[in-house]
């Protein structure tokens, strides 16, 4: 296992230092996927739900999550698989001093940033098992777990709409679950006006990886995971 590898790029050969980022296990320490120095980078031509998630098992306390795979962006355009050494432990033990955040925050530049800010939010929030939905109501990418069902927005000039969150929220009753919605681009006032009528909760995903709550039912679902 090793932090930090050289990348080369699959298509133009250009090396790229790629460090591992850490994530928060649900015991608080922070565990990273083990980069394998010998294995073979890939471009990455399509993506495929399964693929896009690796399993890394905290050595502190044994349970094994999945986070996305790591991948690196070239200037060329390309990006590139970072292999993984999937047998062994994420790297674990917190930083002398050091306080891992509850619900952690990664910097979300892209989709794929927006769906591990929220999957990292709703981890952080008690719910272990998020995974991809099937299911597909509104705009985005669906997420779900234990009695929990979740709507990422990830276009950041997009402000979610009052129907955006009227399906979460029918898609989640059909369930017999609860629903939180997230958006990098904001919400409309008739999105504000319809998840408070509701009681849906609305996180806004801020650049540096925080899911700020928007409305007073995120401010309750926030305390109530504390």
């Amino acid at each position: 296992m090793t932090d930090s590898v050289l990348v080369r790029c699959a298509a133009c050969g250009r090396r790229h230092r790629y460090t591992a980022p850490s994530y928060p296990c649900v015991c608080g320490a922070p565990v990273a996927a083990p980069l394998d120095p010998r294995g073979t980078p890939a471009a990455v031509t399509r993506r495929v739900w399964h693929e896009e998630w690796v399993g890394v098992r905290c050595a502190a306390c044994g349970t094994e999550s999945q986070w996305p795979r790591p991948e690196v962006g070239c200037p060329c355009g390309t990006v590139t698989s970072v292999p993984v050494e999937r047998s062994a432990p994420g790297r674990t033990g917190p930083v002398p001093g050091s306080r891992v955040p509850a619900h952690g925050a990664v910097p979300v530049r892209t989709a794929r940033d927006a769906v591990t800010a929220a999957v990292l939010h709703l981890r952080g929030l008690g719910h272990r098992d998020v995974r991809r939905a099937d299911r597909r109501t509104a705009p985005g990418i669906a997420l779900a777990a234990h009695g929990i069902v979740a709507q990422v927005d990830p276009v950041p000039g997009r402000a979610a709409t009052a129907r955006d969150v009227e399906c979460l929220w029918l898609g989640a009753m059909a369930e017999s679950a609860e629903c939180v919605h997230f958006s990098r681009g904001g919400y409309t006032d008739a999105a504000l006006a319809g998840a408070d009528r509701l009681d849906v909760p609305l996180f806004v995903l801020e650049p540096g990886g925080r899911c700020r709550p928007v409305n007073a039912a995120a401010v309750t679902l926030d305390a109530r995971a504390g």
